[in-house]
């Protein structure tokens, strides 16, 4: 890897860990605010599913700004008004203005991922995507990790407050590396074209739509996660905050290592020989079929059992998503993976508005984590199917390229 590369998977990395702990605050603190609010399960996953609303809605924008436009512009500004949000949550009195900080914080946070697509799919072959996406996905991991740590500490000995102001104020310090070193032209290929398709020319490709389906059983599962985890290890294994912290940093950490090693894998297989297309499947089907263990989590009575069946599953998240993204950005190509990227959160992220707000239906009318656990096992499956049967060679699309005059 060249260290301009390394410098800018290294600024991506760093942001996509802010993004994280940002993103997984509330669920952090959700036991304590609902307590102090008096929010049941079912408005608390409204609270949850709040931050999905604007992250999907605005995902097709997200793209076109980051094909179109420079992304260390498009990403700094989506930065200022994800901490605005995540700052003004510390300042909060009741569930209406912590309703409308989430949804400031998914506007803010919704061009992270279209533009970290734009920026591997310009400056690194498609051998070489593996270990950039999964360096990327461990930091999506290890941002929870570090959130429920440290945010269950905090938490426990000065409220929930702070951890939002200190969030806040923490996530601009990020900004100056990235208009220091951060690309300063767009980057592409050679070969590919210089022209982005269109939403319709995308929306045409049975591959895109393999990619847009299997994401979103990804996304449901991990989101039901990252909401829930922490109030299902308060309330239904009775752990202190504190212990919550612990425990419930294990899983995402689990998957960072998992990622970054499946990552490393998957690019080598591919530089010994191996086809992207059947690397890359591989590695994302079988990350899917390995997830669906951890139905068992909330059905063994041992804490210690349905954190390692916790763990296994999370590993397992971090075998798919280390080559998931790497399937997209090679389909569409530079010139295309901004726009892909964002209609595939867009698809994705509904999923992540549902999760949430079901979750906590289910939890209320049942009072168990049970049947909570099984929907997303189920649309594993369907994950595994889509890569595996839509999806067809992982390569890049040959778009066509639009004549002079032609109407954008």
């Amino acid at each position: 890897m060249r260290p301009r590369n390394g410098i800018l998977i290294g600024l991506l990395v760093a942001v996509a860990v802010i993004n994280y702990i940002d993103r997984g605050s509330l669920s952090v603190a959700a036991p304590v605010i609902s307590a102090e609010m008096r929010l049941d399960p079912e408005r608390m996953g409204v609270l949850l599913s709040a931050f999905f609303w604007s992250y999907a809605a605005l995902q097709f924008l997200a793209g076109w700004l980051a094909d179109r436009f420079s992304v260390i512009w498009v990403l700094a500004v989506g930065l200022v008004v994800w901490a605005a949000a995540t700052f003004s949550t510390g300042f909060a009195g009741g569930i209406v203005t912590l309703l409308v900080c989430r949804v400031v914080l998914g506007a803010g946070e919704s061009v992270a991922f279209p533009c970290y697509s734009k920026v591997i799919a310009g400056n690194f072959p498609i051998e070489g995507r593996g270990v950039p996406n999964s360096l990327i996905e461990a930091a999506t991991k290890l941002g929870p990790a570090l959130g429920t740590l440290f945010g269950g500490f905090l938490l426990a000995r000065h409220g929930w407050r702070l951890l939002f102001l200190l969030l806040g104020l923490g996530s601009l310090l990020w900004l100056l590396p990235w208009l220091a070193w951060a690309p300063r032209t767009p980057a592409r290929q050679p070969g590919e074209r210089r022209d982005s398709p269109g939403v319709m020319e995308i929306a045409r490709s049975r591959d895109a739509w393999g990619t847009f389906l299997g994401n979103a059983c990804y996304t449901y599962s991990y989101y039901f996660l990252l909401t829930w985890l922490p109030s299902y290890l308060v309330e239904a294994r009775h752990l202190s905050m504190e212990a919550m912290g612990l425990w419930g940093s294990v899983p995402y950490l689990a998957a960072a290592a998992a990622a970054i090693v499946c990552g490393w894998l998957s690019d080598a297989w591919i530089r010994r020989g191996g086809s992207p297309t059947r690397v890359r499947k591989t590695f994302v089907a079988s990350g899917f079929l390995l997830s669906t263990v951890m139905v068992g989590a909330p059905l063994v009575p041992d804490l210690r059992t349905s954190m390692l069946l916790l763990c296994i599953g999370y590993i397992a998240f971090g075998i798919l998503a280390s080559n998931h993204w790497a399937i997209t950005q090679t389909l569409a190509g530079a010139s295309a993976a901004g726009t892909w990227t964002g209609m595939q959160n867009t698809i994705g992220n509904l999923s992540g508005i549902v999760a949430p707000i079901v979750t906590g239906i289910i939890v209320k009318v049942t009072g168990s984590y049970v049947w909570a656990f099984v929907s997303p096992a189920i649309l594993a499956v369907l994950g595994a199917c889509s890569y595996a049967f839509l999806v067809r060679q992982v390569a890049p699309i040959k778009f066509r390229e639009k004549t002079a005059g032609a109407a954008g």
